[in-house]
């Protein structure tokens, strides 16, 4: 079993009105993914509904692309505190996702908890890029780079 984390979530601190599906502190009906910073990356937990079912006993890739999007926008979050970089007047983030180029790797289980890792490959202000994976028992189950340009509200 893994441990109960009790800290705020990365998401929980810098967004916690947030109502995204994947993410949002604030959507009681979404996943409520928890990241959090660690020494070789972003990290979370993730364990599935029975509704996540991909008609084949499996994790739903609809829900995996989530969850790595998801998961790479705590990773944006992050940096973006670590350097400094606010969200602009009128955005509610700093960033949003430009793209998403998610590759299925293996089956991911449906029933236990699945471990998420992100990295921030490439920053500036401008644009982040990031390299996340969900894994489990040991090995990625998929993975995908995410393209993060800098949220800039047209008035």
């Amino acid at each position: 079993m893994l441990p109960r984390v009790t800290s705020p979530s990365i998401q929980e601190r810098l967004a916690p009105q947030l109502t995204c599906f994947g993410c949002g502190p604030a959507n009681e009906r979404g996943l409520r993914l928890r990241s959090f910073p660690g020494d070789d990356g972003v990290t979370a937990q993730f364990t599935p509904w029975p509704e996540h079912d991909n008609g084949l006993g499996y994790l739903n890739g609809g829900i995996i692309s989530a969850l790595l999007d998801c998961h790479s926008a705590a990773a944006v979050m992050h940096e973006a505190e670590v350097r400094g970089i606010a969200p602009l007047p009128g955005a509610d983030l700093a960033y949003v996702t430009a793209g998403l180029d998610v590759r299925f790797l293996r089956p991911a289980p449906l029933a236990e908890p699945v471990s998420l890792l992100a990295v921030v490959s490439a920053a500036s202000e401008a644009q982040m890029t990031v390299d996340v994976q969900l894994r489990w028992d040991g090995k990625p189950r998929a993975a995908a780079t995410a393209l993060w340009k800098r949220w800039r509200p047209r008035t």
